[in-house]
């Protein structure tokens, strides 16, 4: 019993990360608490981020965003693995939120990206990780199937994203230039009109390809499994009119031979053999 719960306990692993136990009912309720409240403020890290590197002074609102980030990290990996009875367990199984929290710590403390390369580098470290650690979270958001759940949240991601050039990138001088900017991007399409020409709209450029790959990706893949099921479905409906079809004959061929056996005799049914077989 022991092996097969530690086994399921560590199916579950992906990119460092861990679930609670499936046996664990608290630990699975807390883990789903805990999640929205952990990507909102793995989110703040993202306009920290830029803030250090557009500052040569350092921000106290970046600090914050990052030590409030660890902490909440701290806070739900050490409350799930309490609620989980598998304390240990639980942290020794998430080695990416023991290496985030380290990480946003530091980060918290380095000096501004602006004026340090090793700051800026131990940052962008962070932020992969951040970002994983974020979709991690997020995935049971990317049902098959979900066309319109997945256009509505392209959108709102390739929205955020041209904010994000509006706010970076001096040449997109309006809105519409930077939520160009960012569709350009994450197409990959590089028109040339408008082009990231700051080392903050270039890194930030970085992030938003591997986010286009991801979502357009989802999007071509939730159009395409639309298509499949639409088809799917067209043959299981064809499939279970052939099988009612049989079943019906066969109810009838029942109901006839019943008929059948009700007009002979019961006599009949029992009638010794007459071939002087014993």
């Amino acid at each position: 019993m022991i092996s097969e719960i530690s086994r399921r306990f560590h199916s579950a692993s992906l990119w460092g990360l861990r679930r609670a136990p499936g046996d664990s009912v608290r630990g699975r309720v807390t883990e789903q608490r805990w999640r929205w409240p952990t990507v909102l403020v793995l989110a703040l890290t993202v306009p920290a981020f830029y803030v250090e590197l557009l500052r040569a002074a350092p921000q106290a609102l970046a600090t914050l965003a990052y030590a409030l980030s660890a902490l909440t990290l701290t806070a739900a990996l050490l409350h799930t693995g309490w609620r989980s009875d598998r304390l240990a367990q639980h942290v020794a199984a998430n080695p990416l939120d023991v290496a985030l929290v380290v990480g946003l710590l530091v980060a918290a403390v380095l000096p501004p990206s602006s004026t340090s390369t090793v700051a800026l580098s131990m940052r962008l470290v962070v932020a992969f990780m951040t970002l994983v650690r974020m979709v991690w979270a997020l995935q049971h958001l990317l049902t098959r199937g979900g066309l319109v759940y997945m256009l509505l949240s392209s959108a709102l991601i390739l929205g955020l994203c041209g904010v994000g050039f509006w706010w970076l990138e001096p040449r997109a001088v309006t809105l519409g230039d930077g939520l160009w900017l960012a569709f350009t991007t994450a197409a990959t399409v590089g028109y040339g009109d408008i082009v990231p020409s700051t080392p903050a709209s270039k890194i930030f450029s970085v992030f938003v390809v591997m986010l286009g790959f991801g979502v357009l990706s989802l999007v071509t893949a939730a159009i395409a499994t639309r298509w499949i099921e639409t088809e799917e479905r067209i043959i299981e409906r064809e499939i279970l009119r052939d099988v009612h079809r049989q079943i019906d004959a066969l109810h009838l061929e029942i109901v006839a031979l019943r008929r059948e056996l009700g007009q002979v005799p019961e006599t009949a049914l029992f009638m010794p053999p007459t071939d002087g077989a014993p």
